[in-house]
């Protein structure tokens, strides 16, 4: 899917422990590497010139998650929040049109939801990515979106503007409860 321009990030991180952090982002663009096993195991000059190219753009997208300051620690043992962003830097280095985040307020804090969610609206709006966010943390939903699909039992209940479908008394009864 990273070809056409989508990629998607996991509820249960997909990230290797015992990889560094830097090494995890640059497994993001695997797909879109030009390597043979041959060159790989020769260490040819192209495949040197791809990895260091690789490596340079994972580093950007460290740096624009503030997450430079632990490239070379082990993804193991690293705060839940920061594997979250560390998926986000992932799916940033392939360059993609769409992210598809599947519950990405998962196990964290508000603190770290907070602040996930202000990654996701600056990589959105610096990179102008689409983002499809399947998420039952209202406050994020809400705070990300620009146009809502509610979904309950698989079956479309409403969409449109944020303001508006929060307002919907079908939403209301479905997801944020009636008083």
């Amino acid at each position: 899917m990273s070809r056409v321009g989508v990629y998607r990030t996991f509820q249960n991180l997909a990230l290797w422990p015992g990889m560094t952090v830097i090494e995890n982002v640059m497994v993001g663009d695997h797909t879109n590497t030009k390597a043979t096993v041959m060159s790989s195991a020769l260490r040819l000059p192209s495949m040197r010139k791809e990895e260091a190219d690789l490596r340079d753009r994972a580093w950007a997208a460290l740096e624009e998650l503030n997450l430079a300051d632990v490239a070379y620690s082990p993804a193991a043992g690293l705060p839940f929040g920061t594997l979250k962003r560390i998926e986000l830097a992932r799916a940033l280095i392939a360059n993609p049109r769409l992210i598809m985040l599947d519950e990405p307020a998962s196990g964290l804090t508000h603190a770290e939801v907070d602040s996930l969610a202000q990654d996701i609206k600056d990589l959105r709006d610096r990179h102008n990515l689409t983002v499809l966010l399947v998420e039952h943390h209202m406050r994020m939903v809400l705070g990300i979106s620009e146009k809502l699909v509610v979904l309950n039992f698989g079956r479309k209940i409403a969409d449109g503007d944020p303001d508006v479908v929060r307002n919907d008394p079908e939403v209301i009864e479905a997801y944020l409860g009636s008083s």
